[in-house]
């Protein structure tokens, strides 16, 4: 396929999308109080309900946590609400659980890899290309880790990798440029304030409850996001043009995992149009499928899981995935037979 460019399909598909699409979804906001009274309650009913229930507890709160990071990730592009000010509270409380910074997702989200989805240079969520792999020991590490190769180990990347992405992404952001002193300096406070709040529930609460009220539910929403966002772009090819059908994929889940999730599986939808709330995923995915039925990719969520597992993380070239280990290698999605 000949790469389009995300100004294309907008032009081609915004006429026949009504105006409500277009309009701030704001009683998504409805979703921030439901998930934090969860959480909150959830560390309170440690001191009440027997141990055995407490992985139960666990669960729900972690459900919770995900939920936030999707709350946050739609206010954050302005899909919620418009105010700068405003968009930013609500993405530090949808952060909150992973204490990631508003301003640092801003530049590493927003600019940077929906600014360049899947260049393989310039992509901070990109997987290595075989030059980058072969060059660095640190990445061939890190590529160890990631879901494929029928690794098992490869579970730590939903495990824990939000975490640790989130993490290794601030403490390289000045040298990889993705925030300015200043941008360094207010991810920073906005990232201890978070930690600060943490802290503070643990003083409260004591190690071993901590571990079930944060530790372990923060794994439990690791694995939540990290399900989407692993899928969402790990089977499409590179290059350097932006092209949003060819670069990511919708993944399809019930309608309650979607209803919980905020359609966050509508991914190529997402990014045709980034500041549009994904309640309006279908409506977009209708006008995409109608106009470019031929270029339009989506998949279960499971399936794109399965895939990922049996391929490979490396890129032998824009449309070949390739295990270094074995040699065998793998065509990435909408490439030609």
């Amino acid at each position: 396929m000949i790469p389009q460019s995300i100004a294309s399909y907008v032009r081609a598909v915004k006429p026949a999308l009504p105006a409500e699409v277009f309009v701030p979804a704001r009683s998504r906001l409805l979703w921030l109080p439901v998930h934090l009274a969860v959480i909150a309650g959830g560390i309170v009913a440690f001191g009440h309900a027997p141990w055995i229930v407490w992985p139960l507890i666990s669960l729900v709160i972690g459900a919770s946590m995900g939920g936030l990071a999707f709350v946050g990730h739609e206010a954050l592009h302005g899909a919620i609400i418009r105010g700068r000010t405003a968009q930013r509270v609500v993405g530090w409380l949808g952060f909150l659980p992973f204490t990631l910074s508003p301003r640092l997702w801003i530049a590493w989200h927003n600019r940077s890899h929906h600014g360049h989805t899947n260049d393989p240079r310039r992509d901070p969520d990109l997987y290595p290309t075989l030059a980058q792999y072969e060059a660095s020991r640190t990445v061939r590490a890190i590529t160890r880790f990631a879901l494929g190769g029928r690794r098992w180990l490869g579970a730590m990347s939903l495990l824990i990798g939000f975490s640790v992405q989130s993490a290794a992404t601030f403490a390289r952001a000045s040298k990889t440029k993705l925030l300015d002193a200043r941008g360094r300096r207010v991810a920073l406070a906005e990232t201890a304030a978070g930690v600060a709040v943490w802290t503070a529930v643990a003083l409260l609460v004591g190690l071993k409850v901590f571990l079930f009220a944060y530790a372990l539910p923060l794994v439990v929403a690791n694995v939540i996001v990290m399900g989407f966002i692993v899928t969402n772009h790990g089977l499409s090819p590179i290059g350097d043009t932006n092209d949003p059908l060819a670069n990511s994929l919708t993944v399809t889940v019930p309608g309650w995992i979607s209803f919980a999730t905020l359609g966050f599986g509508y991914h190529v939808e997402h990014h045709v149009f980034p500041s549009v709330s994904a309640r309006h995923g279908r409506a977009i995915q209708t006008a995409l499928r109608a106009r470019f039925g031929d270029r339009y990719q989506a998949m279960p969520l499971v399936t794109a899981l399965r895939r990922l597992h049996a391929t490979a993380r490396v890129y032998a070239d824009e449309t070949t995935l390739l295990d270094p280990r074995t040699g065998r290698t793998w065509r990435t999605l909408g490439a030609a037979s």
